[in-house]
């Protein structure tokens, strides 16, 4: 029990320190770019990303606090997927750093209902997210397959082989119109071929370690799109 209760506190404090982290970065990134605290569509923005994921970390660290631990795990182990994940976090930090450029000089004028609604795609991509973590306690952020790790084949899985990514994009591809840009959809948009890269890299790691995964990938033939691809 005691070790028990010092894990948990162990975890409780690498969530915060995250957090603590996290904020005043994000905060650096959207508005020292736009020069100006008067920047509504990234106020809303914050609270579609900060509101649910205060709700989300309470509900892992009481109901599933070794999916949280997965989800704190940072590092590939893999020179492949480290090449992707670092492309990957070169594309999302320009397309959050362009709309506050975007901003500061008036190259885009999104009207306010396409920024409400974009900031309503934002928020799908993380019910669906949620949904994934709800369906699968192995959602973790490197790519790994743990000791007796089973293959997850309901919920959202029971339609495309990668639902956790479908959220990612959708969060990933409207955050620039949420931010009232139009010129950083482009490098938003780039997070799906660098998503696709990792998935076709994971498939082969889930295949090679984790036992039924290939039969899984013959039952449900569609990675992020059913009926594209």
């Amino acid at each position: 029990m005691t070790n028990t209760k010092a894990g948990q506190k162990q975890l409780l404090n690498l969530v915060f320190s995250r957090v603590i982290i996290a904020i005043p970065v994000i905060f650096g990134i959207l508005f020292i770019p736009a020069g100006t605290l008067n920047y509504w569509e990234a106020w809303v923005y914050l609270a579609v990303l900060f509101l649910p994921m205060g709700f989300v970390l309470s509900y892992l660290l009481k109901n599933s606090p070794d999916l949280l631990e997965r989800r704190m795990k940072l590092r590939e182990e893999k020179g492949p997927q480290k090449l992707i994940v670092s492309a990957s976090a070169f594309v999302i930090v320009l397309a959050f750093i362009l709309p506050g450029f975007d901003q500061r000089y008036g190259w885009s004028q999104v009207p306010a209902w396409l920024v409400i609604a974009a900031d309503g795609c934002v928020l799908l991509g993380y019910a669906l997210i949620i949904w994934v973590f709800r369906t699968n306690r192995f959602a973790s952020r490197v790519i790994e397959v743990a000791e007796n790790q089973p293959v997850i084949s309901s919920g959202p899985y029971a339609l495309v082989r990668h639902p956790m990514y479908v959220g990612t994009i959708l969060m990933y591809a409207l955050s620039p119109l949420a931010l009232g840009s139009y010129w950083a959809v482009l490098p938003g948009l780039l997070i799906i071929p660098t998503l696709v890269a990792r998935i076709l890299n994971e498939e082969q790691s889930l295949v090679d370690d984790l036992m039924g995964y290939r039969e899984y990938m013959q039952r449900v033939r569609y990675r992020l799109f059913p009926g594209i691809w």
